[in-house]
């Protein structure tokens, strides 16, 4: 899948700020090597969605690469202006589910590989790995409606976009991430305020 992008040298375009979702999505659908400026655009935001979802670095390059060869080969099709971001995490949350449908629980946890701080310590490593899975165990322990609401916040969707994509009302997706993170706290024994935001 790698090869797929390589040729289509995705790396290469630099995205304007400027540029609407729609203007891009306008530009791959008439022209394929536009998608780049989308791929640049979102590859970070799926990629970290897959990471706290799959806990694994390669897991969830693999992932996010196999999302946006879906993405590239539906967008052709796509006709929902203004809703790009929903229907990519749309596509994110599938491929995620799938994933996880294919391993066992038992091997969920196995061979993990972390993004590590290459100026980062030992010690410091080590602590950063603990905070991750001491995470990933609370998010577990979460209502599954509770526990996508705040992985889609984590991986960048605003307070709609998450409605949208669970089919929620903006103010039910409030009360979901306000409980979860309470659970969250309780979980983790944090004390202090976790901020999710609301208003996007």
């Amino acid at each position: 899948m790698g090869t797929l992008f390589h040729r289509l040298n995705l790396r290469d375009r630099v995205v304007l700020d400027g540029e609407t979702d729609a203007v891009l999505v306008a530009e791959a659908q008439r022209d394929r090597h536009a998608f780049g400026a989308l791929y640049d655009r979102y590859f970070d935001t799926v990629y970290r969605y897959c990471f706290v979802r799959l806990g694994s670095a390669e897991r969830a390059e693999d992932a996010a690469h196999q999302v946006f060869v879906r993405v590239l080969e539906g967008v052709g099709r796509y006709q929902e202006s203004g809703r790009f971001r929903s229907w990519l995490f749309t596509i994110a949350h599938n491929v995620v589910v799938n994933e996880l449908a294919t391993r066992s629980q038992g091997t969920a946890n196995a061979g993990m590989e972390y993004i590590i701080d290459p100026a980062a310590g030992p010690e410091v490593e080590a602590l950063a790995a603990v905070e991750r899975q001491r995470m990933r165990a609370a998010l577990a322990q979460l209502p599954p409606d509770q526990r996508q609401a705040i992985e889609l916040r984590l991986a960048g969707l605003t307070g709609r976009e998450i409605a949208r994509e669970l089919g929620r009302s903006h103010e039910a997706v409030k009360m979901l991430q306000q409980r979860g993170l309470s659970r969250l706290r309780t979980e983790l024994g944090v004390t202090a305020a976790m901020d999710v935001r609301h208003d996007a």
